[in-house]
């Protein structure tokens, strides 16, 4: 007789199996929840320190907007001086840092080639004044001679003149003939004629003798012009300091040929400095001549104003000059690195928070509000800054104690403990 699945009796072995099954499918979603809140608790008991945090307080205030740049300081005046000519240096009287006056030797150049072409040019004058003198005595000659033709053609045409009177004297008294009188005419209009010719003739002359005579005194003003020049580079191939200043930099190998214009020394005042600054071309329309500036370095601060500006900007960077209210002080040194805030505008009645390195520049934020013992997440819309303060638009209310650390690793979690 057959026994029903009802009837069916279940073997201890087969039992054991079917319990081993039903735990486990138990086991692995309990050890998953049990798992995330072992998470969750160990997320909440790591925390951070409070103590490795900078924390400002919200306020509401006063804001003077400004662009950061960077920038470098340089001495105040600086100059290069530069070879006057082609030549090799000879010797060497100063090293870099020597404290220098105005009229100082620097070093002397060879100035023997300088010399010869000085020798040249001289008699090269000379050979173009002798040109001067020999136009000016030949045009003098030549107008001399056309102005004694018009004199004795004035004379013949005056005796023509008397011939003319003379025929119509004695035409008119029966003694002469109307042919003679036609003829002393003739020859008159003639006379006439040849000796204007002969005077627009002379008139020509003493203009295109003069142009002549000019362009020669031109030629030799210019070669004048040029031999000066020429003579003051001599008398400079001599190099001196043009200034009371330090000696920053100096070709001092003897023997070493330099090119004409070559840079050979650099003089520079070390007790007065200003800020050669850079910043993106995008705050083009917030920089000006004249606009103040905020210069910090490290714990010194110093102010200033834009001085110079370049009129375009050059791989998205503009660059400009910062004159410093306190030139001379003590913290300044030259190729010293800084932080180059151009003020804007003034805010009233702004709220804000202290600045940091979170700060990237005006848009949306995560960041994380002080709350006893935990810091709590904030959507956070931040405006303009200065090199103290960012502008808060929303999500910072005054009195909120604000984390200006960098923690944008943490910016999907809501909560962080304190510890």
């Amino acid at each position: 007789m057959e026994q029903s699945n009802m009837d069916r009796v279940i073997s201890p072995a087969t039992r054991r199996k079917e319990l081993r099954k039903r735990l486990i499918k138990i086991a692995i979603p309990a050890g998953i929840a049990i798992g995330g809140i072992i998470a969750g608790v160990s997320m909440m008991q790591t925390g951070i320190k409070r103590s490795s945090l900078s924390i400002g307080v919200a306020d509401r205030g006063t804001l003077e907007t400004s662009v950061a740049g960077s920038g470098r300081v340089a001495p105040a005046f600086e100059q290069i001086i530069n070879s006057p000519i082609a030549s090799r240096i000879v010797e060497v009287y100063c090293k870099e840092g020597d404290s220098v006056n105005a009229g100082t030797p620097l070093l002397r150049l060879d100035l023997q080639s300088a010399e010869n072409e000085l020798k040249a040019l001289a008699d090269e004058r000379q050979h173009k004044l002798y040109e001067l003198q020999q136009t000016r005595l030949n045009n003098h000659t030549y107008l001399t001679d056309l102005e004694m033709q018009v004199k004795v053609k004035g004379m013949a045409l005056s005796h023509l003149q008397a011939d003319v009177a003379n025929e119509r004297r004695l035409d008119s008294i029966g003694s002469g003939t109307g042919d003679r009188v036609r003829q002393a005419e003739l020859a008159y209009e003639t006379g006439r004629l040849e000796l204007d010719q002969l005077r627009q003739q002379l008139a020509n002359a003493r203009n295109v003798k003069n142009a002549e005579l000019e362009m020669k005194r031109l030629e030799l003003d210019i070669f004048d012009k040029s031999l000066q020049e020429k003579q003051r580079t001599f008398n400079d191939a001599s190099l001196r300091s043009p200034r009371a200043a330090t000696l920053t930099y100096i070709t001092d190998q003897i023997g070493r040929r330099i090119a004409e214009g070559e840079k050979v020394a650099v003089i520079s005042d070390l007790s007065h400095f200003k800020v050669g600054a850079e910043l993106s071309d995008t705050y083009a329309d917030r920089i000006a001549i004249g606009s103040r500036v905020v210069v910090i370095s490290g714990q010194t601060e110093l102010t200033g104003k834009v001085t110079r500006l370049t009129p375009q900007s050059k791989n998205g960077i503009i660059e400009f000059s910062v004159s410093l209210d306190d030139d001379d002080h003590p913290r300044l040194r030259s190729g010293l690195k800084t932080e180059v805030h151009v003020l804007c505008d003034i805010r009233d009645n702004v709220v804000r928070i202290p600045t940091g390195t979170y700060f990237k520049g005006p848009g949306h934020y995560d960041m994380f509000v002080v709350d006893g013992d935990k810091l709590h997440h904030r959507k956070v819309q931040l405006g303009e800054s200065n090199y103290d303060f960012v502008e808060v638009i929303s999500g910072i209310s005054p009195g909120d104690s604000i984390v200006t650390s960098d923690l944008n690793s943490y910016k999907n979690k809501s909560t962080i403990k304190l510890k």
